[in-house]
């Protein structure tokens, strides 16, 4: 049960109840807490700029029928989240880097659509492997739905962490055919009310290491400290962390 004390607590967008997600504000907030770490999402802005944005659509933006790439960075930067302090805009993953990295471990998910071409997809991966430069498992990862860009980060560089996110109906079989696939996967992401004990304990004993998401009720972090998961995605860090301290009080005793 040692591994419950190295369970590392990720804010999942940066503090997103606090303030709107992927801001500076969110993030700034989410590292009032003793979090671990952060995650956030990239994606190309229509001049080639990686940028943090989730969604496909820029509701949050006021903008429901456009997308990240419908602009330039420089268009994208002049846009608010209201409700943000200062009003605050889109965030490059460059700036991200630069504020961020070093006070706590950073996950990039690398966002893909449809829409997008193979040459787009290719470009977006090593412009943001570009950016990371040289990382170490401690520092930055990267994670994605995507096979097909974490096989292109890995062929362009070996050196960043990559990790595949799984959902719902993802099964054992499915770990066992990404794996022999993809060996050089350093990890799972597994979401929370999908992930079983086998599927733990199959990927711990393969040294892979573990993620789960997005544990927001006291159920799914209990869940997946009782599960022995590496690192806990969560809305809501404070309960995340109050619940981890608690669990270690109670092995401790």
């Amino acid at each position: 049960m040692n591994t419950v004390f190295n369970c590392t607590i990720f804010a999942h967008r940066g503090a997103n109840r606090q303030a709107p997600e992927n801001t500076a504000a969110a993030f700034d907030k989410a590292l009032n807490y003793a979090i671990d770490g952060i995650e956030t999402d990239v994606q190309l802005s229509r001049d080639a700029i990686p940028v943090l944005f989730h969604d496909r659509f820029l509701d949050k933006l006021g903008l429901p029928d456009k997308r990240i790439d419908d602009y330039d960075f420089e268009e994208l930067q002049a846009m608010r989240f209201t409700q943000a302090p200062d009003h605050e805009g889109i965030i490059s993953l460059e700036a991200f880097l630069h504020r961020y990295r070093g006070r706590c471990t950073l996950n990039i998910e690398v966002k893909n659509h449809e829409w997008e071409s193979v040459s787009r997809q290719q470009q977006k991966i090593q412009l943001i492997l570009d950016i990371i430069g040289e990382s170490g498992a401690d520092d930055v990862f990267v994670s994605s739905f995507n096979l097909q860009s974490l096989e292109i980060a890995y062929q362009y560089s070996s050196k960043t962490p990559l990790f595949y996110i799984l959902e719902d109906h993802h099964t054992v079989e499915d770990l066992d055919l990404a794996m022999g696939r993809q060996p050089f996967l350093a990890g799972f992401c597994l979401p929370v009310r999908g992930m079983t004990q086998s599927m733990v304990e199959y990927l711990h004993a393969h040294g892979k290491t573990v993620v789960t998401y997005t544990c927001n009720s006291e159920a799914e972090i209990k869940k997946a400290l009782d599960l022995n998961v590496a690192i806990m995605i969560t809305d809501d860090p404070q309960l995340a962390l109050k619940l981890r301290l608690s669990r270690r009080a109670m092995l401790k005793g």
